[in-house]
């Protein structure tokens, strides 16, 4: 039950990013200009919420736009109703929704679809991760320099103690090609089916990265801080590679 409440979670969320794609809809600024709030994501959240509540009313809910709705549960959903809204909002088809889903800490279930391209990543702990029903894993590549990267920056990062540019930087002046697509739980679904060989990102949300980092673990991949120490997604730093470059993508994070 758990596993079809969330896909029917996930499917319901969709269907209202499809209906307003490319129309008009209200945007606003949330703590930054850039970092934008659509009422698609407010409805997505809440058809997203209802879908849950019918099954599971006492569980726990972190969502990205309703913030924390607590409750003594062990199961927490932790939600993005459009990971990928500034592209979603100038009619950009890169974005998704993501829902993970965690068990006393521990993610458990993850999915996150993209209805556009109809893409539908999943994955259960211990269980694998799939696209479309068909079973996906990382690259089998060995070398970073002949890897392609994937990243993302924050909205606000001067003040940052690690400079995303920079960082940036230490790949490209290598020759190795980095993508910025603008949703980490789709770059971090990316990696987990071997489209991309590694992905970073500073200040990441919870919602950001609970569903992806499941699906990248469970396709065989690498998730850790910039430290390698393993992530949670209450952790601001990610890390996720095919596990084959992880140590020389964290020497490279690393360089001064």
């Amino acid at each position: 039950m758990l596993k079809e409440t969330l896909l029917h979670a996930t499917e319901s969320g969709a269907m209202i990013l499809k209906e307003y794609f490319g129309g008009r809809f209200e945007i606003s600024s949330k703590d930054t200009l850039n970092n934008l709030v659509t009422e698609v994501d407010k409805k997505s959240e809440q058809a997203i919420i209802d879908s849950i509540r019918r099954n599971y009313p006492d569980h726990f809910i972190l969502s990205e736009e309703a913030g924390e709705i607590p409750t003594a549960s062990e199961y927490k959903w932790i939600i993005d109703p459009i990971d990928g809204t500034v592209n979603y909002a100038h009619g950009i088809p890169i974005c998704a929704v993501s829902i993970g889903l965690e068990k006393d800490g521990e993610m458990i279930l993850g999915a996150v679809f993209n209805p556009f391209s109809e893409e539908l990543f999943f994955a259960q702990k211990g269980f694998g991760a799939s696209l479309n029903d068909k079973r996906i894993q990382v690259s089998p590549l060995q070398s970073m320099e002949r890897a392609l990267l994937v990243t993302g920056f924050p909205y606000s990062w001067q003040n940052a103690e690690n400079d995303p540019v920079k960082t940036f930087e230490r790949f490209v002046r290598r020759g190795i090609p980095v993508r910025r697509l603008g949703s980490a739980a789709l770059d971090l679904c990316w990696v987990a089916c071997g489209r991309f060989d590694g992905f970073w990102e500073f200040n990441l949300q919870a919602w950001d990265s609970a569903a992806g980092m499941l699906v990248v673990r469970e396709a065989g991949g690498s998730v850790t801080d910039f430290g390698g120490n393993p992530y949670s997604p209450y952790q601001k730093e990610l890390l996720a590679s095919n596990g084959k470059i992880h140590n020389q993508m964290l020497e490279a994070l690393r360089e001064n």
